[in-house]
């Protein structure tokens, strides 16, 4: 039996499109002969719906979909993903299903079990966990499908007390396939590597992994298809951060070497190990973060149909590496960068940040604040009166500054990108309606060390962005000779801090005993928890790590909080 693994990048709600390219992907397998073609999870919509679940018009559109695409599951095998409607058990009106399509019928619909209820994931709100298991008979095959699942997804969740592949292995399939829609983050790869090879491992059967690419607002999905044979040997694996058609042979997944291998040949099979972060390295798969945010800028303009951008460019590290950034997603003449000095920028601000544009090319335009910022400080006179200079000044300048981009966005059509960075975002250290304003966060889930290390692999092949903007000390230039140094503790120490305690979830106690000091960990910790309402009225944030502020980090506004 001839297999594709069809790795495509899908619009979610975009039918017309979805249904297009699965169709043109079955024709293409037909052409090479493939048995089957199997594609992602929830390929038919994209995913993830969300809410646009409970929406009549958009399952019927779904089913609509299901019906034109199995008109061309002639002689060929196609399992593609999709929500089904619920017509026999209790609960919910919606099971996640993976629709078996062949002689231009629908032979057999599987439903997904395990359904995810933490980080960015809510599926139980809106489907039912299957409720029976059977493999599919294709071929002389029995073919164990699973959607999105593994076994060390168990947990203690009360949801999870049925293993799929435990009831599936019943019946003595010969391979298993997995639907994936598995998100992004620097770490990730690795991980889903080692879960399908203890997947292997326990079954003793080959297993073949088809994940989505593309970005979904802020959900990046990286690819990475996967196909391992009955040794556990990894043979196939798909491009990261594209499209990609990947063709396997039964022969090639029976291949044995010394016989199957077992469970505990593995030293890593516990889904904490799996889960388990790295200690905090602003170096680690910098290039991973590299290509997932230029695919998270392009994704996003394309699927919200745009295609110019603009910034304001400080010649700072941050505003540098979000518009080297963008001219790689976008094209530099798509990125409009805007300088606005205001009386306390030193010249060598405004020459780094002229010198980037000029080394990408793109347009860009000086507006000088300081008229706008005196014109502001006129009318308030009567009431500053002779109060001493603050951050009530500061945070004028940066929605000056906030206010001139959105007005040139506004007249141009264009999407506002923002550049404030994780540590950042963490502490408040911006200004609401100001830095923090923009469609989207480019940084926003990347430490400040880890910006470091963007700009520096940006320049790998050849200076783009100037070396005096990363060799500088991070500053926000809205009082003299202001320093981020002033208001934060030192990036190196502030990172690996908000690290433990966003990513690790670990508190103060842990934090301290790792040997931090108490002083900073109380303090970045307090920093972190009274600026949770900036947060909460930020824009969408590109998530690369384990752990991004947004819908994957859910905590109050208002509480006490642990010390």
């Amino acid at each position: 039996m001839k297999i594709i693994l069809a790795q495509q990048n899908y619009h979610i709600g975009n039918f017309e499109l979805n249904t297009q390219k699965i169709i043109e992907a079955i024709e293409k397998a037909k052409k090479q002969q493939a048995d089957l073609i199997v594609f992602s999870e929830l390929s038919i919509c994209g995913y993830p719906p969300r809410d646009f679940l409970e929406f009549t018009d958009f399952i019927d559109k779904c089913l609509e979909s299901i019906e034109t695409i199995k008109l061309h599951a002639d002689n060929i095998g196609v399992l593609v993903g999709a929500p089904s409607k619920n017509t026999v058990a209790e609960g919910k009106d919606l099971f996640n299903s993976a629709y078996f399509l062949f002689e231009k019928e629908i032979k057999q619909v599987v439903h997904k079990t395990l359904l995810p209820t933490y980080d960015v994931f809510d599926e139980y709100r809106y489907f039912e966990p299957a409720y029976t298991w059977n493999c599919i008979d294709y071929k002389g095959q029995k073919i164990a499908v699973t959607i999105c699942e593994d076994i060390w997804n168990l947990g203690n969740n009360p949801l999870y007390r049925i293993c799929p592949m435990d009831e599936l292995i019943k019946q003595q399939p010969d391979l298993m396939i997995n639907l994936s829609a598995s998100p992004f983050d620097y770490t990730h790869a690795e991980d889903r590597k080692e879960i399908i090879k203890a997947n292997v491992a326990k079954y003793n059967i080959p297993m073949l992994y088809c994940n989505c690419v593309g970005s979904q607002t802020e959900i990046i999905f990286d690819g990475g298809s996967l196909a391992f044979d009955v040794n556990g040997n990894l043979i196939k694996e798909g491009k990261y951060f594209e499209e990609d058609f990947i063709s396997i042979t039964n022969e090639e997944l029976r291949i044995a070497n010394e016989g199957n291998f077992k469970i505990d040949d593995l030293k890593t099979h516990t889904k904490s190990t799996f889960g388990e972060q790295r200690g905090y390295n602003s170096e680690l798969n910098i290039d991973r973060i590299h290509d997932a945010i230029v695919m998270g800028i392009q994704d996003y303009f394309k699927k919200m149909g745009f295609t110019k951008a603009i910034l304001g460019s400080s010649g700072g590290i941050d505003s540098a590496v979000v518009l080297a950034l963008a001219c790689k997603a976008l094209g530099s003449e798509n990125v409009r960068a805007v300088l606005m000095p205001s009386q306390y920028s030193t010249e060598h601000s405004v020459n780094d940040a002229v010198q980037l544009s000029k080394n990408l090319n793109n347009p860009y335009d000086i507006v000088p604040i300081k008229p706008i910022f005196d014109s502001f400080m006129h009318e308030l006179k009567p009431i500053y009166q002779d109060l001493p200079f603050n951050v009530a000044e500061e945070n004028i300048q940066a929605r000056t500054r906030g206010n001139v981009l959105m007005a040139i966005a506004n007249k141009f059509g264009l999407i506002l990108l923002n550049t404030t960075n994780k540590s950042e975002c963490a502490t408040g250290y911006g200004t609401l309606y100001g830095d923090m304003a923009g469609g989207i966060a480019v940084l926003g889930d990347v430490y400040k060390m880890q910006v470091y290390a963007l700009a520096n692999y940006i320049n790998r092949s050849g200076e783009i962005i100037p070396q005096n903007i990363i060799d500088k000390a991070p500053s926000a230039e809205l009082r003299p000779n202001q320093k981020d140094s002033d208001s934060l503790p030192d990036y190196r120490i502030l990172d690996a801090i908000l690290f433990q305690y966003i990513e690790k979830r670990q508190g103060p106690k842990e934090i301290i005993a790792q040997g931090f000091d108490k002083e900073i960990v109380e303090r970045a910790l307090k920093l972190v928890n009274v600026n949770e309402y900036k947060r909460n009225q930020f824009c969408p944030i590109i998530r690369v790590s384990s752990k991004a502020f947004g819908v994957g980090r859910r905590v109050p506004i208002v509480a006490k909080y642990l010390s």
